[in-house]
C-alpha cells in the first residue's frame, strides 16, 4: 500500500513538473479563461499537454490498486461494515474519473482541435470535470467509507480518521463548483492533502494488527 501511494503521487508529480518545464513559464490558463485564451494557452505546447496527460492517466492505476488494496486490507482485519463498500464505491470512482480525465485531456494535444477554440473550450471543460469535481467526489467517498468504517473498529488513530473525515467533507463539497465557482476551491484541497491521507492510512494498516476492535457490540455501518 505504502508503494502504491508513493507511486500514484510521483507519477502525478513527474506529469506536473516535466509540463511545467515544456511551457517555459507560460501563464497558466484555466477552462474558465476565454475560448481564444484558453486555446492560444493549449497552443502553445502540445508535448506538455499529452506529456501531461499521459501521466495523470497513468497514475489512475496505482491509485485504483491502493483503493482496492485497502478495502481488501479492511476485510481481511474482519471488517463487514458497509464502510467497505463505500469506500471501493468512492475508489472506483475516482480511478474511472482519472482515466477518463487523462484520456479526453489529450485529445487537446491533436493540431485539429487546436484549431477550433469552441472544441478546446468543451474538451477543457471535461478534462476539468473529470480530473477536479468527479475525482473529488470519488476520494471524498473513499477517505469517508476508511474513515467511519475505522472508527468504529479503532483501526486508525483519531487524528488521521478526522482528517480523513474533513478530507470526505472537502470532496463532496467540491461537487458545489458545478454551481457556484467559489468552490472550486475544494478541488486542490482535497487532491493534495489526499497524497498525505493516503500516505498515513497506508502506513496505518499496514502495521501489525492483532485483529479489528469494535466500538460497539453490532456491525458498524
Amino acid at each position: 500500500m505504502i508503494l502504491l501511494a508513493t507511486a500514484h503521487f510521483l507519477i502525478f508529480a513527474v506529469g506536473l513538473v516535466i509540463a511545467s518545464v515544456l511551457r517555459h513559464g507560460a501563464h497558466y490558463a484555466t477552462p474558465f479563461a476565454s475560448a481564444e485564451e484558453l486555446r492560444a494557452f493549449l497552443a502553445l505546447s502540445p508535448t506538455a499537454v499529452w506529456v501531461s496527460n499521459f501521466f495523470l492517466f497513468g497514475s489512475a492505476i496505482p491509485f485504483g490498486i491502493f483503493a482496492v488494496t485497502t478495502v481488501s486490507r479492511l476485510r481481511f482485519m474482519g471488517v463487514r461494515a458497509a464502510g467497505t463498500n463505500i469506500a471501493f464505491l468512492g475508489g472506483l470512482i475516482a480511478t474511472i474519473a482519472l482515466i477518463l480525465s487523462g484520456s479526453v485531456g489529450w485529445i487537446l494535444s491533436e493540431p485539429d482541435v487546436l484549431a477550433s477554440a469552441q472544441i478546446v473550450k468543451a474538451v477543457s471543460f471535461l478534462n476539468f470535470l473529470f480530473g477536479g469535481v468527479v475525482f473529488a467526489v470519488g476520494f471524498g467517498l473513499l477517505a469517508a467509507g476508511v474513515s467511519v468504517t475505522c472508527y468504529f473498529m479503532r483501526l486508525l488513530p483519531r487524528w488521521l480518521v478526522t482528517f480523513g473525515m474533513l478530507l470526505a467533507l472537502t470532496g463532496e463539497v467540491s461537487s458545489l463548483s458545478l454551481v457556484a465557482y467559489p468552490a472550486n476551491f475544494f478541488i486542490p484541497i482535497t487532491r493534495y492533502l489526499g497524497f498525505a491521507w493516503m500516505f498515513s492510512v497506508a502506513v496505518a494498516l499496514t502495521r501489525d494488527h492483532k485483529g479489528a476492535q469494535p466500538v460497539y457490540s453490532r456491525e458498524a455501518t
